[in-house]
């Protein structure tokens, strides 16, 4: 080798940011392994070193000083070295170079392939690195193929992304070259490199395109208090905004409706709605049940429920189409909803009166045969007499 090698390694440090010094140790570990598999050292302790400057490479045979050798390959004795150097003592360790003159065509080999596979680490290391500073943001990227109900998509230099059935919005269909955007949920190693798991299900992908559309969400005015969603049907997001002047509803909708609508578009028709969030509960309960109309709501601390009363011609609206609209809110409150009509409401009042009636009390309801109310046999007001017959 020469110093074409010391070049390679100092443009692979400037363009790449491979530590020369690091790629310099890998190389020279490679080269011993060379050395024992070519020249029979297998026994041998041996240190090749690599000129940092020119390249110029050497290997050194190294043993340690004992009083008595048992294992000439590794050790020399006291007694032997002390006659070329009185000074030497037992532990001391002793190099000598022992460079085969044909060392040099092996060695350039052995330091390419060393090389190239620390470059292939690198990278992989580099993009673990950058997906890994990603995670929890949308990016985008090109269908490759579709195996066995996943899809591959490329996410450009040479790194794949995985979209597994289960974090595909359902009944999506996606075509060879489509370009799609994407939520980076994890990234994790694998023999080939790392391994980028991606989502169009997750409700972070909501999250994400909203912060793109919306300045206001980036700038940190308006911010996404959280997002319910069943991919592909619903979402709910609540949000609010740190400035008093600035609508947070309204700054998510954006101008005629642009800024939700290519937030829809990207979905792909999923629809979306954006409520206030607010931390009276009973306030928030109610917003994230629209589009329905809500009387009142009553609110039980201890069992996390929130008891919602809508006008009856609401109800349908409240629940939703399979418990969608209720289910959707009480993912969005945190708060188990419980919803009832006005109608209702006014029915089970009536059946309580009743059931905490005594039967004194209820007596009083026993209808007389020309209609008039009168108490029933024994029945009477404690203050006058029962009435004889």
């Amino acid at each position: 080798m020469n110093g074409e090698l010391i070049r390679a390694l100092e443009q692979l440090e400037e363009e790449r940011g491979i530590s020369k010094a690091v790629l310099l140790e890998a190389v020279e570990s490679a080269l011993v392994s060379a050395y024992k598999k070519n020249f029979g050292g297998t026994g041998q302790n041996v240190r090749v070193e690599v000129d940092p400057k020119t390249g110029e490479v050497r290997v050194f045979s190294v043993k340690t000083v004992v009083e008595r050798v048992q294992d000439p390959a590794t050790e020399l004795s006291l007694e032997e070295m002390r006659k070329e150097d009185p000074t030497a003592e037992v532990g001391d360790v002793v190099e000598e170079e022992i460079t085969p003159k044909e060392f040099g065509r092996i060695a350039a080999q052995a330091a390419k392939q060393v090389v190239v596979q620390r470059i292939r680490e690198a990278e992989r290391e580099m993009v673990k690195r950058e997906f890994e500073e990603r995670e929890k943001q949308v990016v985008t990227g090109q269908v490759q193929r579709v195996e066995k109900g996943n899809v591959y998509v490329d996410l450009g230099r040479r790194v794949e992304g995985v979209l597994s059935k289960t974090e595909q919005i359902p009944r999506e269909s996606y075509r060879q070259g489509e370009r799609i955007k994407v939520y980076v949920m994890e990234v994790r190693d694998a023999p080939r490199g790392p391994q980028i798991h991606v989502s169009r299900a997750h409700p972070g992908l909501v999250r994400a395109l909203f912060e793109q559309e919306v300045p206001e969400i980036r700038e940190g005015i308006v911010v996404i208090q959280n997002v319910a969603r069943e991919p592909g049907a619903r979402t709910k997001i609540a949000v609010y905004s740190r400035d008093r002047n600035v609508d947070p509803v309204g700054a998510c909708v954006g101008p005629k409706g642009s800024r939700v609508q290519a937030v829809v578009d990207e979905l792909r028709g999923e629809k979306v709605d954006i409520v206030p969030w607010s931390p009276d509960p009973a306030q928030f309960v109610a917003s994230a049940l629209q589009p329905a109309k809500v009387v009142r709501v009553e609110i039980d601390e201890e069992t996390k429920t929130a008891r919602v009363v809508v006008p009856d011609n609401q109800l349908s609206l409240a629940i939703g189409r399979e418990g969608q609209n209720a289910r959707l809110a009480a993912k969005l409150t945190g708060w188990r909803i419980d919803i009832k009509s006005e109608r209702q409401v006014r029915e089970q009042e009536a059946a309580k009166l009743f059931v905490d009636l005594t039967p004194e009390e209820m007596a009083q309801f026993t209808a007389a045969p020309d209609g008039e109310a009168k108490p029933s046999e024994g029945a009477g007001s404690p203050s006058e007499p029962v009435a004889e017959r």
